[in-house]
């Protein structure tokens, strides 16, 4: 299949949410649905929440559009699976969880116990990692491990979009790069015929791209809406599932050696690569919270992209800096997948460099200053 339906569904995903944005935060408005600033928070000004209704509502009318689209061949997709109706599902329930925890912030294991909930049905509709490649081996796994693995994946992908919804645009950023390259790396594999069945994990990406490049028109700094967790989560959500589908549809047959396993796990490292930071800053930050003795729940305002802000960057560049890793993670790997590994073997080197400096560019300007001023 062309890429041209692919592009028609992330453009109509693009525009329904473009255009349902402004229309949520007026009813945000009129609902008094408002974050605050606080010590905790970053933004100056009161500003309406519940943009997740506008990505919500985007990726359901994007995925009804495809499937009635009239070529393209998505109707397929959506006949002989029931992947797209349970990320439907699972979407709506982690949707809701997340409308509720804006409006009345709900404790963590109530978030937790929602989250496993929606991960279960989004597994139970078909989307699971069923089996472990290996060099010349590939493991079935049991029902009771499947489950297991899925769903930890699932959440583990939910509370990493989550966690860096810190700054304004910067979750849908990031999770439209690695959504692009996901998408890009996946549409290569199904031309290629490496698919047994069809995965819905290229046009889940496709819309993802489509959905958070039409919301941050609104979200990048200075913001007129948030997203809240409704919408963190449910790109979280859709995003495991994708890269749980691009997996599990791959051939047996590609456990024949160790570069076709890596070609197998490749959709799961794309988001994990682009998410390492603030799967990082998660870790370090129960570290930092259990060293002093408070709860691992309780935010603060030392994660990544604060230290960015705190080292001299505004808050738009901070942004873009952990856009720009973000987007050396996913062409890094894409590149290694698709180019001579030597030319990427000299480039990426090169290209880490130049950003770092511009990462340290604010201290390093100060410094210089510091040592011209003596």
């Amino acid at each position: 299949m062309t890429a041209l339906p692919y592009l028609l569904v992330g453009v109509c995903a693009f525009a329904i949410t473009y255009l349902s944005t402004p229309l949520v935060r007026r009813l945000s408005l009129r609902l008094g649905v408002i974050v605050q600033p606080s010590d905790r928070k970053v933004h100056a000004h009161p500003t309406p929440t519940l943009g997740g209704t506008a990505i919500f509502v985007g990726i359901v009318g994007a995925g009804a559009i495809a499937a009635f689209l009239p070529y393209g061949d998505f109707r397929e997709l959506f006949s002989s699976s029931s992947e797209p109706l349970g990320l439907a599902a699972g979407g709506l329930i982690i949707f809701t969880l997340g409308v509720v925890d804006d409006l009345r912030d709900l404790p963590a294991p109530v978030k937790l116990a929602g989250q496993v909930f929606a991960a279960g049905v989004v597994y139970l509709a078909g989307v699971q990692m069923q089996f472990i490649l290996l060099p010349r081996q590939v493991i079935s796994l049991g029902p009771d491990v499947s489950v297991l693995v899925t769903v930890l994946w699932l959440v583990a992908i939910v509370n990493a979009v989550n966690l860096v919804d810190g700054l304004d645009g910067l979750a849908a950023g990031i999770v439209a790069i690695a959504a692009s390259a996901f998408f890009v790396y996946t549409y290569r594999l199904e031309a290629a015929d490496v698919y047994a069945v069809r995965p819905m994990a290229p046009l889940v990406a496709i819309i993802l791209v489509g959905v958070t490049l039409g919301f941050l028109r609104h979200n990048f700094h200075p913001a007129s809406i948030f997203m809240g967790d409704s919408g963190a989560m449910l790109l979280g959500l859709a995003l495991g599932a994708a890269t749980v589908s691009g997996v599990g549809s791959v051939q047996s047959e590609l456990g024949a050696s160790t570069s076709a396993v890596f070609l197998s796990y490749f959709p799961l490292l794309i988001p994990l690569a682009v998410l390492a930071l603030p799967i990082i800053d998660a870790v370090l930050a129960i570290v930092r919270r259990a060293r002093h003795l408070r709860s691992v729940f309780r935010a603060d305002k030392q994660h990544i992209h604060h230290r960015l802000m705190d080292m001299g960057h505004g808050h738009r560049q901070a942004v873009i800096v952990m856009y720009v890793w973000s987007a050396l993670a996913a062409g890094a790997g894409l590149a290694f997948s698709f180019l001579d590994r030597k030319d990427v073997i000299f480039a990426l080197p090169i290209a880490v460099v130049a950003i770092v400096l511009y990462t340290l560019f604010p201290v390093l300007t100060r410094l210089i200053n510091e040592q011209g001023g003596t």
